[in-house]
């Protein structure tokens, strides 16, 4: 990086902090502040709710899990269109009638005060956690690039978010959010022409497209069923929906975007325009990625892809065995690059047998590069105690670092940290919300004045900021970051999704059935996760969640009807 790329970095963040700030200063009261005095349009909806959702996990890792895994991962979208029809139809309107300012407002009013309350703790404690990951990819791009600790570049962000968040509230989480949109989408669509340019200029578009097909990295839809796939056609239609119903329906981070709405309708059509965008937008990220994995077909890619965490190895007493794997693996590749080019060659003449023999080379190339791999990764964890050597999430940040124009690498990195600040103050506003509404006012508190909430809400956006810090700087994530926030959601939406399921559906079911068959649903997925990790895709815990606490629910209740038949009978 130069000044340049430096100039636009740091010019771009803190031009969207003192816009929020300035725009939002001075909210006066808790329903300004938590709700943004409910003035936001359908557009303005749709890009906050979109902005919530794409944070720099999405541009860091998505593609990076293109170019290992293919495009295969965008069939977790495909059941949001139609969870955006059914939260509109049914939810919203439950939540504009009510007028509430979280969406656990409404279960006190058909349950009672303890299940409001499990559903609050359920989503703080998931969304405290995903506040913390959404904070650790900025931070780990700022630690690898000026080599700081993870502490420093943590609390440097954090801060940054806090400015505005707490000076405006939900207001200035949402206007923000279209600077940072704005700055997301055009840096995103310029790094994939960047990155096609790159290209051979024997290579075509046609080519890259074939090439990527013939390796299997354009496998958008996979119709195999298995409960360990993560991502096919089923877990994406089926699991993804009751994520998106949860995700978008219960989640406060979400539901506080549209409650903003001036409308129902502006609501409803928020929500409609993510859903028919999300999917494209995703298609975009992960094409990106498979761009870059053609661009690494005839340039040699680095062995490991986290050089700051490279370069600390190489100055132990493996640095020689290191140096030997990344030999075997310039060895390795240069073959590989000579059956890349057959591929390109088979292609280009239409010679299926000059294809089918140079691709045979290739994949058994690529298996022992893998192998090449998996040794230096266990060499550097040797080397570094308690490193992370998954480097799938530096594997974009490496390419755009190395390959692209400067200007552009600061516009990329101000992308990546536009999109995490975005996602963490919505995170941070839905958790203030939730503690200040839900918890602190309804049974700490209950009869403070509007100017004390205020500042209760401010102090919670600060407090779960340096939750989210803390956790942030010390977590050490073995998961590729885009899977890992998406893991967390699944061990807590289905339980949260099942509750407010019977709450809106099965009328006749209670409080207390409710109540116990969520606390069993929540151990059954937890149990799915510690026992069962590798046997059942996380994306099923959605769904097992849910089922759970619905047949549970229904069970307990019917049981407590018949108890109480018998006792008046006697």
């Amino acid at each position: 990086m130069n000044y340049l790329d430096w100039f636009i970095l740091f010019g771009t963040i803190l031009a969207i902090v003192l816009y929020g700030t300035w725009k939002t200063r001075g909210a006066q009261n808790i329903d300004g502040y938590l709700k943004g005095d409910n003035t936001m349009k359908w557009w303005m909806i749709g890009v906050s709710i979109m902005a919530t959702q794409a944070s720099a996990i999405t541009f860091l890792s998505t593609p990076g899990q293109a170019i290992e895994d293919g495009m295969r991962f965008i069939q977790f979208y495909f059941g949001l269109p139609l969870a955006m029809v059914i939260i509109s139809v049914t939810m919203v309107p439950i939540y504009y009638r009510l007028k509430v300012y979280t969406a656990y407002e409404y279960l006190e009013t058909r349950f009672d005060l303890k299940t409001r309350t499990l559903a609050a703790i359920l989503f703080l404690i998931l969304r405290g956690l995903s506040a913390g990951i959404t904070l650790f990819a900025p931070a780990l791009v700022l630690s690898t690039i000026l080599g700081w600790n993870i502490f420093i570049t943590t609390f440097l962000i954090g801060i940054l978010v806090i400015v505005y968040t707490v000076s405006g509230g939900t207001k200035a989480v949402s206007l923000t959010q279209r600077q940072q949109m704005t700055v997301i989408m055009g840096g995103m669509l310029l790094a994939g022409v960047i990155a096609y340019r790159l290209l051979p200029d024997h290579v075509s578009f046609g080519n890259t497209i074939q090439l990527a097909g013939e390796l299997g990295k354009l496998n958008i839809v996979t119709t195999n069923f298995s409960w360990n796939d993560r991502f096919n056609i089923w877990s994406g239609l089926i699991a993804s929906t009751f994520l998106f119903l949860s995700y978008f329906g219960t989640d406060q981070s979400q539901v506080g975007r549209y409650l903003g709405g001036k409308s129902i309708r502006e609501s409803r059509m928020g929500l409609i325009f993510n859903g028919l965008l999300k999917i494209p937008m995703q298609f975009i990220i992960l094409f990106i990625g498979v761009l870059v994995f053609v661009f690494y077909l005839f340039v040699q890619p680095p062995v490991f892809h986290n050089a700051t965490l490279k370069n600390q190895a190489m100055q132990t007493a493996q640095a020689d065995s290191i140096r030997l794997l990344e030999q075997q693996y310039a060895h390795v590749y240069a073959k590989k690059r000579e059956a890349a080019d057959g591929l390109l060659k088979g292609i280009q003449a239409d010679d299926e047998a000059l294809k089918t023999k140079s691709k045979a080379n290739y994949q058994a190339l690529q298996d022992e590069e893998i192998a090449i791999r998996k040794e230096v990764k266990a060499t550097i964890a040797e080397a570094v105690p308690l490193a992370k050597t998954q480097d799938r999430d530096y594997i974009f940040l490496n390419f755009v670092l190395n390959y692209l124009p400067h200007g552009l690498i600061g516009l990329l990195l101000a992308v990546m940290f536009s999109a995490a600040m975005s996602s963490m103050a919505s995170e941070l506003n839905a958790l203030a919300s939730t503690t200040t509404v839900d918890i602190y006012k309804r049974s700490v508190k209950s009869d403070g004045s509007e100017s004390h909430y205020l500042k209760a809400s401010r102090f919670f956006t600060i407090l779960w900021a340096v939750i989210a810090m803390v956790f942030a700087a010390l977590a050490n994530f073995a998961e590729n970051l885009i899977q890992y926030v998406n893991i967390v959601g699944s061990l807590f939406y289905g339980t949260i999704l099942g509750i407010f399921l019977v709450a809106f559906y099965l009328k006749k079911v209670g409080s207390n059935a409710v109540f116990i068959a969520a606390l069993i649903g929540e151990s059954v997925v937890l149990a799915c996760y510690f026992l069962f990790y590798e046997q059942i895709a996380f994306l099923y815990y959605n769904i097992i969640g849910c089922v759970v606490v619905l047949v549970l629910a229904v069970i307990f209740q019917s049981f407590s009807k018949t108890t109480s038949i018998k006792k008046a009978e006697s």
